[in-house]
C-alpha cells in the first residue's frame, strides 16, 4: 500500500532529521518544511489520481490481448440525456455500465429499470455526489453507498457491488467504507473530459487517442456532448476490431452482491 509506505518513508526520514540535528549538526528548518511539502503533495496525488491505488487498490482497466474495451456513464439516470443514451446503446446493441447518483433515482425510476432490462450494469456513484463527500468520514460514506443501493434494489431488486468514488478521489475513509461495505471499486483509464470540452471532434479524439485492449472508458449520461459523440464512438470502436462488453463480465466478477 502506497500510503503506508509514504507514512513509514516520511517517519524515518523525519526520525533520521531529528536525531542528526539534536546528536550531531543542525539542520535547517526549511529541509523540514521540504519534507512536510512533498509529504502533502503525495497524498494529495495519491487522492486525485484513482489508478494509482494510492489508499486502496481501484481497478482502472483490464490486462488483455484481446480487442476488448468497456463503456461506462456516471451521473445519471437523468430525464434529459440517459434515454438517448440508452436509445444509442440499444440501436447498436452495445452493453454498458452505469454508476448512478442515488439522489437521482426518485422520479427516474422507469429510466433506471429500462437500463436493467436492456442488459445494462447498474452501479454505486453515491446517493448525492456531495461536493465535500471525501471529507465524510467512513460512517456516513458507508451510508451514502447503502442508501444507493435501497433505491436501486427498490426499482429492480439487486443490490449493486460495483463503486465508483465520486470526482475519482480516494482516501483512508473511503478506503474504510469501501471495506466495510464489500463493495468492488471501479475506475478508468480512459477519461472522456465529456462535462469539459463541448465539441464532438475533439472528444472523440482524446478518447480514441489513448484507446487500448481493456480500456475502461469513463463518460457520463449528464451531457449533451456524449450523446452526440457515442454513435461515432462506437462505430470507430467496431471498425477498429474492439469489442465493446459490459465491465463485470470483462473482470469475469458478479455485478451485484
Amino acid at each position: 500500500m502506497l500510503y503506508r509506505v509514504t507514512n513509514i518513508t516520511t517517519f524515518l526520514l523525519l526520525a533520521g532529521l531529528l536525531c542528526l540535528h539534536n546528536l550531531w549538526q543542525p539542520v535547517a528548518w526549511w529541509i523540514f518544511a521540504v519534507l512536510l511539502v512533498v509529504y502533502t503533495l503525495l497524498l494529495v496525488w495519491g487522492s486525485m489520481d484513482i489508478a494509482a491505488g494510492f489508499y486502496m487498490p481501484v481497478t482502472c482497466s483490464v490486462q488483455t490481448r484481446q480487442k476488448v474495451v468497456a463503456l461506462t456513464f456516471d451521473d445519471g439516470p437523468l430525464r434529459d440525456f440517459t434515454p438517448q443514451v440508452l436509445d444509442i446503446l440499444q440501436a447498436h446493441k452495445v452493453p454498458a455500465a452505469f454508476f448512478c447518483i442515488g439522489k437521482n433515482i426518485p422520479g427516474n425510476a422507469a429510466i433506471l429499470q429500462r437500463a436493467h432490462e436492456e442488459g445494462h450494469l447498474l452501479g454505486n456513484h453515491s446517493y448525492t455526489h456531495h461536493f465535500w463527500f471525501d471529507l465524510f468520514g467512513p460512517a456516513r460514506m458507508l451510508a451514502e453507498l447503502r442508501q444507493t443501493d435501497d433505491a436501486v434494489q427498490q426499482v429492480t431488486g439487486l443490490r449493486p457491488r460495483f463503486f465508483r468514488p465520486p470526482y475519482g478521489v480516494t482516501n483512508p475513509n473511503l478506503k474504510k467504507a469501501v471495506q466495510r461495505g464489500g463493495y468492488f471499486p471501479l475506475g478508468w483509464n480512459i477519461r472522456s473530459l465529456d462535462t469539459v470540452i463541448k465539441e464532438e471532434s475533439p472528444l472523440l479524439e482524446r478518447i480514441t487517442s489513448q484507446l487500448k485492449p481493456g480500456s475502461i472508458i469513463l463518460l457520463h449520461d449528464s451531457a449533451a456532448v456524449t450523446v452526440q459523440v457515442l454513435p461515432a464512438l462506437i462505430a470507430y470502436l467496431h471498425n477498429s476490431g474492439y469489442t465493446i462488453e459490459r465491465v463485470d463480465k470483462m473482470l469475469n466478477i458478479p455485478a451485484y452482491a
